[in-house]
């Protein structure tokens, strides 16, 4: 028996990213992070994270601040489904420690029979390893996005 679907995302485009990464070890560590937090090892994937990051989800208009509210975000998320997955489709090193990746939340809310998904875009930025800062867009918004990533990128870069 198929349980009922529910969908909240678009498809990835092509073209919607450049070709190739310069960095793959700030790209292999972002894909890491997703990889803990999709087998809800929500303390592996925090410890990708510096202890004064900033999360901030741009649609909904909500900003966590500091790792262990991030922690506590990240449970309460996890906890209100029975099934939930946090899987990083494409990252890409848009140079200068910012990666953009293109992620897939899904789940079965608690007690329900269907499962609902939601993409989103994230702008990563890294200092010394650590993610420090996270700007999270919907799917929607992933030219704003990728010029976000790209601003971002060329500011570090101009010192």
């Amino acid at each position: 028996m198929c349980e009922p679907f529910i969908r909240f995302s678009m498809p990835v485009y092509p073209g919607a990213f450049p070709e190739e990464s310069t960095t793959p070890d700030l790209v292999e560590r972002a894909l890491a992070m997703f990889a803990a937090g999709d087998r809800g090892d929500i303390d592996a994937a925090i410890g990708f994270f510096a202890p004064g990051v900033v999360w901030e989800m741009v649609g909904p208009g909500i900003r966590i601040d500091g790792a262990a509210a991030l922690r506590d975000f990240m449970q309460d998320w996890f906890n209100r489904y029975d099934d939930c997955h946090w899987r990083a489709e494409e990252a890409l090193d848009m140079r200068n420690d910012v990666v953009l990746v293109v992620y897939l939340d899904s789940g079965r809310p608690g007690g329900s029979t269907f499962t609902v998904q939601e993409r989103g875009v994230a702008v990563i930025e890294w200092t010394g390893g650590l993610i420090v800062r996270v700007t999270d867009f919907d799917y929607d918004e992933i030219d704003e996005a990728r010029a976000a990533a790209e601003r971002l990128a060329q500011e570090r870069a101009d010192g």
